[in-house]
């Protein structure tokens, strides 16, 4: 089995189980369910035929509600084309953990705040089945990860031969309902889990305002020829990068690294801007 599915209880009480919300990704939910299937074949046992049993009639069940998915109601924001185009980003509170260093790393700090963030994201959408209640709560998918990044030695570029300088925000949104209190929460159940949940967990707001974006397909080291046509249309368009006020260069991960081949690896890259 896939140990790295995030795991929740169906209900307050019961034991966690696979918790799956991307039912558009055919390919990983392929995956699993081979992988179930082999391991029920290892698990079978020969038992008994019982004898059938006719099935009560039952009233029909209602339908269930869909939870929002951001991916798909924000499209502007998580599904923008190959090439440039501008957009205006409103303010937004994140999730968020401060880091160093290479994100590679199989058990790095970039790893490890990434295990924070999830979470915390699942106490916060799994909290309809317990006590906790958030006013405004309404269930939503949990939205993908993303990240800040920069290098203090050279402000506003990016050297990807240079891994190990980067320093990074890891990001996941949060829905408008959540407050500082709901925030509290949420870490302190992230922290039943992860000791340190509550030292490196940080509630985030970012006003990113008027930035260029584009959708980056492949490899996160071919990101530089994606970063060069963002800065052609700048140039073409009269205006010019803008990283002073805490504003940085911001990626959105739209793949699962862990199930999609490199070359296949959606990543939305928003730079801010000015007019020159």
């Amino acid at each position: 089995m896939q140990p790295d599915i995030p795991e929740a209880p169906p209900y307050q009480g019961a034991k966690d189980y696979f918790l799956i919300e991307d039912l558009d990704n055919h390919l990983a939910l392929a995956e699993l369910a081979q992988a179930t299937c082999a391991e029920l074949r290892l698990a079978q046992k020969p038992r008994a035929k019982a004898k059938a049993k006719s099935k009560p009639e039952s009233a029909a069940k209602p339908a269930k509600e869909k939870a929002f998915d951001y991916k798909k109601e924000y499209k502007e924001f998580y599904l923008p084309k190959r090439q440039p185009g501008l957009i205006e980003v409103p303010p937004l509170q994140f999730l968020a953990v401060r880091g160093q260093g290479d994100p590679n790393l199989p058990d790095g700090a970039y790893k490890q705040a990434i295990a924070l963030l999830y979470a915390a994201a699942y106490a916060i959408k799994m909290s309809k089945m317990g006590d906790y209640r958030m006013e405004g709560y309404f269930d939503f998918v949990v939205p993908p990860l993303e990240g800040l990044w920069w290098q203090n030695d050279t402000p506003g570029e990016i050297d990807y031969a240079h891994k190990e300088r980067f320093q990074w925000l890891a990001l996941i949104r949060l829905p408008e309902f959540v407050t500082e209190a709901d925030f509290n929460w949420a870490v302190a159940q992230a922290a039943k889990k992860i000791p340190d949940a509550a030292e490196r967990l940080e509630l985030f707001r970012y006003t990113e305002g008027l930035c260029v974006q584009c959708l980056h397909v492949g490899p996160y080291d071919d990101e530089p020829a994606t970063l060069r046509m963002l800065h052609d249309f700048l140039e073409q368009q009269g205006y010019q990068l803008d990283f002073a006020d805490g504003r940085l260069h911001h990626e959105i991960y739209l793949s699962d690294v862990r199930r999609c081949k490199p070359e296949n690896l959606k990543t939305v890259i928003r730079l801010p801007l000015k007019k020159q």
